[in-house]
C-alpha cells in the first residue's frame, strides 16, 4: 500500500486552504470587475450609436419637412430629390437606432462569465470538502 499522507499539518493545511480561498475570492471578484467594465464600455457604444441615430432621424425629419414645403411652394424635380434624400436618411437614422438600442439593453451588463465561473468554482470546493 502506498504512503498517499501529506506531509503537511492540520493547522498547515487550514493556512493553505484559507489562502487559497483568499486567493480565489480575489480573482473572481477581479474577474468581475473587468467583466462589468467592458459590458458597461459596451453599452456606451451602444448609447453613443443611439445618439447618431437619433440626429440622423432628426435631419431626416427637417429635410422632410423642407420637402413638403417645397412641395407646397413649386412642384419640380428638387422637391422630389430633397424627398428622395429625406427618405434614405430616415431609413439609416432608423436602422442606426435599432443597433444602438439593442447594444444598450440592461440585460448586456449580466457578467456570465463570473458567474459560470464562481459556480464551476463552488462545484470544486464541493468537491474537494467530500
Amino acid at each position: 500500500m502506498a504512503d498517499t499522507m501529506d506531509p503537511r499539518s492540520l493547522p498547515q493545511l487550514v493556512g493553505d486552504l484559507t489562502h487559497d480561498l483568499s486567493t480565489l475570492v480575489r480573482k473572481e471578484s477581479e474577474l468581475i470587475r473587468v467583466e462589468l467594465k467592458e459590458n458597461l464600455q459596451q453599452m456606451a457604444r451602444g448609447g453613443a450609436t443611439l445618439a447618431v441615430g437619433a440626429v440622423l432621424t432628426l435631419a431626416a425629419a427637417m429635410i422632410l419637412l423642407q420637402t413638403l414645403v417645397l412641395a407646397l411652394a413649386k412642384v419640380m424635380d428638387p422637391v422630389w430629390a430633397s424627398l428622395l434624400v429625406g427618405v434614405v436618411v430616415a431609413v439609416v437614422g432608423l436602422v442606426l437606432l435599432r443597433g444602438g438600442a439593442k447594444a444598450a439593453q440592461p440585460s448586456n451588463l449580466r457578467p456570465d462569465r463570473a458567474a459560470n465561473q464562481l459556480r464551476k468554482d463552488a462545484q470544486l470546493v464541493k468537491e474537494q470538502v467530500r
